[in-house]
């Protein structure tokens, strides 16, 4: 059979290979659609996120490496006057603050172990502050040296940082310490003018909010940072007198440590402003050593916070009401029976006192009988409502007691004024005993601005220790006296208070006495009493209560000597003393004006 040749274009095609060729084109396109698939799908989602949601994801960002800071205010110095000038007697000194942001710690126990060499604080508590849950900012200590804060900066522990901030520094030590305070490690006042002015004193706070690198530190210089400024508190300047203060404070202690006394007062007081030029307080701490305190009660000012009953420096008081009810003079003279039926009660004298008597041998001889007597004179004859209601309101009303008097100082005490209404509970024999300084209590300072409402002829000023605060534009602005009521007593009672005291202190207080100036007041021995009623018969407070000046009273002293040891009435032996030695330090040093006639 003849061959059989069939010729076409070229070699003929596997119908299997069109199928494959096919295959692969599909796939192609199934695997670009799929790309252009997620493309877009990314494409979408950043979208979504960069525009939609830019806000919101910016504030998330933003808060990973945003931190709130708390700019401190420079705290407001406190000077004292020191002549015609000013000392300082509270500073601010730089010092570092330690802090960490817990989410930045890798390895919180190495950290804390090489933290813990430089500041000497126990590597667990630094450990477990670096561990602190849900915060970014928490502070590992405070009060570092510049040598610390370099120590831990070589460190380069990321996460961990220090501040720089000012704190307090008392370069005078323990002067005037109960009336300065002190500024705890949260930065506020505790006690005295630092607690009292706290906010003047502090200024306020600024903020920063400040964009973080890596290791959290501030991009100080970051655009987005929102800064408000810190006002730097107000300066203040006292009218304490350091010259003065510091001799009153050496005569407090040498006087307490001659009477076997723990605790005691002194107070220098201008009776024509109501300003304090000395207030010191024993016992006493240094401000910058807070931790060595071991008795809080030194952390008190005794002259504003420590309300005793006050004995017979009461009587003066007592007298300048009568005098000024016009129900004695000066020269009245009366019988005293040597003791006084009050109810059930009988009063008497720690000697005999039986005879005739003056409204100046009780004050001389200070009769606990005469000092009723004037209570019932101002009762129109007998301790009754009248009398109760009429000292009263002198007690209360003129002479401010009972109550603070808003002299800058925490903590002032208002004392303790009975009510003078018959509840069945012996308020006549209260009222009596209230008459010699008992049964009532009151505060050094309160007493001092009392008596110099009775000494500047009848006008209470408030008691201050301001001369004046700095406002915003640097200037020292004067804290004037403030008089808070007038006519408290007439001026014949001024006179005659002046004269009487005068007579009292040179008969008390042998060769008290200084040719040119005139020098009066009064004991206390106060009673003590006991927790559950009643008086200790062998324990008592001692108070004195006088003036110095020239043509005028410049100066009124108020002594406080609690508990002394020694023999003999606590007033005479323990706080006469002291007010001596102020006077004579007062006339020598400090140029006190004599009478110019």
């Amino acid at each position: 059979m003849p061959a059989v040749t069939i010729r076409g274009n070229g070699p003929p095609r596997s119908p299997r290979r069109s199928v494959e060729t096919y295959d692969d084109i599909n796939r192609s396109r199934i695997i670009l659609g799929f790309l252009l698939l997620i493309c877009s799908i990314f494409i979408i989602r950043a979208f979504y996120l960069q525009i939609i949601r830019h806000d919101h994801y910016s504030k998330v960002a933003l808060n990973y490496q945003l931190k709130e800071y708390q700019i401190p205010a420079e705290r407001g110095v406190i000077r004292a006057r020191n002549g015609s000038s000013t000392t300082p007697l509270v500073l601010n000194e730089t010092k570092y603050t330690l802090f960490a942001d817990p989410i930045y710690i890798k390895d919180a126990s190495s950290d804390a172990k090489a933290i813990s060499q430089i500041i000497g604080k126990d590597a667990s508590e630094i450990e477990q502050l670096l561990k602190t849950p849900k915060t970014r900012y928490v502070v590992l200590s405070k009060k570092l040296s510049r040598d610390q804060h370099e120590a831990i900066s070589k460190l380069d522990i990321k996460g961990v940082g220090t501040r720089e901030e000012t704190y307090r520094t008392y370069p005078q030590g323990e002067l005037a310490s109960q009336v300065l305070g002190f500024v705890n490690d949260d930065g506020k006042g505790q006690y005295g003018v630092e607690e009292f002015m706290n906010d003047t004193l502090s200024g306020k706070a600024g903020e920063l909010k400040a964009i973080t690198d890596a290791k959290g530190v501030p991009l100080v210089s970051n655009p987005d940072n929102v800064i408000k400024e810190p006002e730097a508190g107000r300066a203040v300047t006292l009218s304490i007198d350091m010259g003065i203060q510091k001799r009153v404070e050496e005569i407090l202690k040498s006087g307490l440590d001659r009477a076997k006394s723990q605790k005691g007062s002194l107070m220098v007081m201008d009776p024509n402003t109501g300003k304090v030029v000395a207030m010191a307080s024993w016992p006493t701490y240094n401000p910058d050593n807070i931790s060595a305190v071991n008795d809080i009660s030194a952390l008190n000012n005794n002259n504003t916070s420590g309300a005793i009953e006050v004995g017979s420096i009461m009587k003066v008081l007592t007298t300048s009401t009568a005098l000024d009810q016009g129900v004695v003079s000066a020269n009245t003279a009366f019988y005293d029976a040597g003791f006084v039926e009050v109810g059930d009660s009988k009063i008497t004298d720690t000697h005999n006192s039986e005879g005739t008597q003056t409204v100046e041998s009780l004050l001389v001889e200070s009769l606990n009988t005469g000092a009723v007597w004037l209570l019932r004179q101002i009762g129109k004859g007998g301790i009754n409502e009248r009398a109760r209601f009429t000292w009263y309101n002198y007690m209360t009303e003129k002479f401010k007691l009972g109550s603070v008097t808003g002299i800058e100082q925490a903590g002032e005490a208002s004392g303790l004024i009975p009510k003078p209404e018959d509840k069945g509970q012996g308020i006549d024999v209260i009222y009596a005993n209230t008459s010699f300084g008992q049964g009532m209590m009151a505060t050094p300072v309160q007493m001092g601005a009392a008596f110099s409402s009775v000494l500047n002829g009848g006008k209470y000023y408030k008691p201050s220790i301001i001369d004046s605060i700095r406002d915003e534009k640097g200037n020292d602005i004067k804290h004037d006296p403030v008089v808070v009521s007038e006519k408290i007593v007439g001026n014949s009672v001024t006179q005659d208070i002046i004269n009487l005291t005068q007579k009292v202190a040179t008969k008390n207080i042998p060769g008290i006495a200084r040719e040119g100036y005139m020098i009066g007041g009064k004991t206390g021995t106060a009673e003590i009493a006991k927790p559950e009623g009643g008086y200790y018969k062998d324990r008592f407070n001692g108070t004195y209560m006088g003036f110095v000046g020239g043509d005028k009273p410049e100066y009124v002293i108020v002594v406080s000597a609690i508990e002394p040891k020694i023999p003999g009435y606590a007033g005479s032996q323990a706080a006469a003393p002291i007010f001596r030695d102020t006077v004579n330090m007062l006339l020598d040093n400090v140029g006190v004006n004599p009478k110019s006639h």
